[in-house]
């Protein structure tokens, strides 16, 4: 069984931030369905995503349905950065600050995680 650990860091402003959160979410989805370990957080500015995945109009909004259920967290340090701390709240996603305000990235390796970021 493989463990992935699917981080997205890629904002919300450009096509090619659109393209990396589509790819992590169907990487995501590919590790889910195969029963593998997987996480989803969400890092950088890639904090600003959540808030537009839950939109039921987004394109993504269904890929994202699919593994909601796999996400772990967004940063705390970033959440607040790009100002969407109380969406991350309200959405129920765990803010995450195991090693200074930040995702422990270097935890996930030590679980086994392969990181995959986005």
């Amino acid at each position: 069984m493989s463990k992935g650990a699917i981080v997205v860091l890629a904002g919300t402003e450009s096509r090619e931030g659109v393209g990396r959160v589509a790819n992590a979410l169907v990487t995501a989805r590919e590790f889910k369905e195969a029963g593998d370990e997987v996480v989803l957080l969400f890092d950088g500015a890639g904090t600003q995503w959540i808030g537009e995945l839950l939109d039921e109009q987004h394109k993504y909004h269904r890929a994202f349905d699919r593994v909601r259920d796999v996400v772990t967290g967004a940063c705390s340090y970033c959440a607040e950065a790009y100002g969407v701390r109380d969406t991350v709240e309200q959405a129920g996603i765990p803010l995450l600050d195991e090693y200074a305000h930040h995702p422990s990235i270097r935890r996930l390796v030590d679980e086994g995680y392969s990181v995959v970021t986005f």
